[in-house]
This record gives C-alpha cells, structure tokens and sequence, in this order.
C-alpha cells in the first residue's frame, strides 16, 4: 500500500498546483483562441471575395439589362420597318424586305441571348447571396464564441491575481465578469463598424483608383470624372471617421455634459435618419459624475441606433425626468416594433444592442425596461440611482449649457 503524503505537505502544494491547472487551462483556450482568430480571418476573407464577385455580376447584370432595353426598343422599330416594308411591296424591293427581316431576326437572337445571360446571372447571384450570408452568420457565431473566450481568458489572467489580493467582501465576481463582457463586447462592435463602414469605403477607394491607372492607359479623357468619384468616397470616409469618433466619445459629453449631448446627439440622428424627434426635460437638470453621464450617453446611444436600424418609425420622443434621488430615460418610438421574448429565444436575433444596454443599467445599480408588440412601437426605460451627493443636493460638477 503507497504511503499517503502528509496532509500539511498536500496543502502546501495546493497553491501549485491550482497554478498550474491555471496555466494549462490558459494554454488551452488561448490555443482555442488562436484558431478560432484564423477561422475569423479566412471566413472575412471568403466575405470579402463573395462581396467583390457578387458586386461585379451585379454590375454586368445591370449593364445586360441596359442593353436589353436598348435592343427591345430597335427590335420595336425594326418590326415596325418589317411591317411598313411588306405593306408597302410597290415601293420597297425584296432586297429591303430581306433585310429589314435579317435585322429583326438578329435584333430577336440578340435579345434572347442577353436575357438568358441575365436569368443565369440572377440565379448565380442569388447563390452567391446566400452563400455569403451563411459565411456572415458563421463569422457572427464564432466572434460570440471569441468574445466569451477572451473574457474568460482576461478573467484568469488578471482576475485571479486582483481578486487574491482584495477582501472577500469587495469582491464581486459576476460584476468583474460582466465589465469583462461588456468591454469585449465593445471591441467587437468597434471592430465591426470599421469593417463594415470606413474598410469598405477605403477599399472601395483603393479599387477606383487601380481603376484609375488602367484608364490612363487607354481613356485618359474619362481619368478626372473617376478621380472626382474618388474624392467623393474619401469625403465619406472622413465623415464616417468623424462619426465613429464621436460615437465612441463625443467630446460635449466630458465639456458639456449629459443634456446637452443628448440633444446634439437626437439633432444628428434626426438629420442621419430622417425621423421626427422631440425631448421633454423634467426636474432639475445637473451634471452627474462622470461613469454615470456615460452609461447613460450610450444607453440612449443604443436605443437610438437600434431605431434608426430596426424600428420603421416616423417619430421619436425622449423622455428625461431628473429626480432627487434618481434619472430616468425613456425612448418611444412609432416604428413597427418587436417581441422582445422572440428575440431572447433565438440566438439569431438575440444582438449585441438589447444586451449592453440591460449590462450597463445593472452596472450602473438601475434597471432596463423594454416594452414592444409587432405593429405598436418600441419604448426603452431606464431608471438609475443617483449617488449620495446628488441626493443631497450637492452637485460636485455643476451643470452648464
């Protein structure tokens, strides 16, 4: 029978060995990682050829269809000719009669030929589309599935270490998670919104402009108005630089403060979207501190994304009611609305935007309210405590315009 070891040895090795399970745990995931990371990048790279192919067969397709509409107007008129020519056989001869039929016979072929080119390009296109919509639901999961593995991860390397070191009852350790979660989350959503906004213009920019070169070779004529294009989609990308600067953290919000961001921000969404907004302000408006303008800035950020996105809506009314010991924001819509329960069952609905928004109410101490039914509009809630200081009456960064 082996000899057990001393129970004070094994509990001195405890610590080891939990560091080491610690150590392969990571080793293991990070490896996990590392693959799903290329996996990511192979799909983008599929996404982005099916893009590229699926817009030249567009382009040719629109081009056929063009041409199709010019051949169907000279066949109209070329059986308008055959029919005026074997109307009248005293003054056209039979060799304008041939004619006139040879040219309604190719003008017909033609036609044919190009219409079933363009029947071929529409299925091809349509199984490109789905195929790159496949690929695009691939990339979403596997960045999900990233994004838990890099708070997990983040969590083991730093968490353990800060947490050993704070008394067990300052810890709490499903808030760490979530703040983990929600910056991950964050990333990705800037990740996202530069591959699918500014890359795509500079990419699109950098097609142009090979373009461009090509064309000196051979219509140097037409090289300004495609330089002027150019100039165009570079425009867009600064403006679309300028909004995602702003959308990450808009300056007024640190100088000004949370009201008058607020209506900075409705004013550009009215502009961006096309949709009638109103804000009605109640109680004593005042600067909070700093965490919470921000939570809340991107709570009302979010709702508005999500309208401008989703909702259909003609009309928008913001609601801030200042409480002595709490803030409430309301966002209504009149858009065509949503089951917010559908969209908790199917993890294909179930977006980043009605997530962060409940995280941070809850990081913020307050509660999310969504309410919507199909066909009724949407209404976003939420209501946040206000620190002791404000309670009292004494506002550490005065409010002003």
């Amino acid at each position: 029978m082996a000899e057990m070891e001393p129970y004070g040895t094994v509990q001195e090795n405890i610590p080891e060995m939990l560091e080491e399970i610690k150590e392969a745990l990571i080793n293991a995931i990070e490896e996990k990682r590392q693959g799903l990371i290329e996996m990511i990048a192979d799909v983008e790279e599929k996404v982005a050829g099916l893009g590229q192919e699926i817009t030249s067969l567009k382009e040719e397709s629109d081009e056929i269809i063009r041409r199709l509409a010019l051949i169907d107007g000279e066949r109209r008129r070329a059986r308008q000719k055959l029919a005026e020519i074997s109307a009248d056989p005293e003054r056209y001869g039979e060799s304008d009669l041939r004619e006139a039929f040879l040219a309604v016979e190719r003008l017909a072929a033609e036609f044919s030929s190009l219409r079933a080119r363009e029947e071929a390009l529409r299925r091809q296109i349509a199984e490109l589309e789905d195929k790159f919509n496949r690929y695009l639901d691939l990339k979403e999961q596997a960045e999900n599935f990233l994004s838990r593995l890099s708070v997990i991860l983040q969590h083991l390397r730093r968490g353990a270490g800060e947490m050993e070191e704070a008394p067990p009852e300052k810890v709490d350790k499903k808030l760490a998670l979530k703040m983990l979660e929600v910056q991950e989350e964050e990333r990705r959503w800037v990740a996202r919104e530069i591959h699918d906004g500014l890359a795509q213009i500079m990419a699109s920019a950098s097609l142009r402009l090979e373009y461009c070169l090509r064309l000196l070779e051979k219509k140097p004529e037409e090289v300004e108005e495609e330089l002027r294009s150019i100039q165009e989609l570079v425009k867009k990308g600064v403006e679309e630089a300028r909004r995602m600067t702003y959308d990450l953290r808009p300056m007024a919000l640190d100088e000004l403060g949370l009201v008058p961001t607020l209506k900075r921000y409705l004013e550009e969404f009215k502009s961006f979207y096309n949709i009638d907004t109103e804000m009605i302000i109640t109680g004593r408006e005042r600067r909070l501190p700093a965490p919470q303008e921000a939570g809340v800035f991107r709570i009302f950020q979010e709702a508005l994304r999500n309208v401008g996105k989703h909702a259909s809506a003609q009309k928008v009314m913001v609601y801030l009611d200042f409480s002595p010991g709490s803030l409430e924001l309301k966002v209504e819509d009149d858009g065509r609305g949503f089951s917010p329960e559908q969209v908790r069952q199917d993890p294909k609905r179930r977006g980043f935007g009605l997530w962060s928004m409940r995280e941070r109410a809850k990081l913020l101490g307050g509660e999310l309210e969504i309410t919507s039914t199909p066909g009724q509009g949407t209404t976003v809630k939420v209501a946040i405590p206000l620190a002791e200081e404000e309670e009292d009456g004494k506002d550490p960064r005065p409010y002003s315009e």
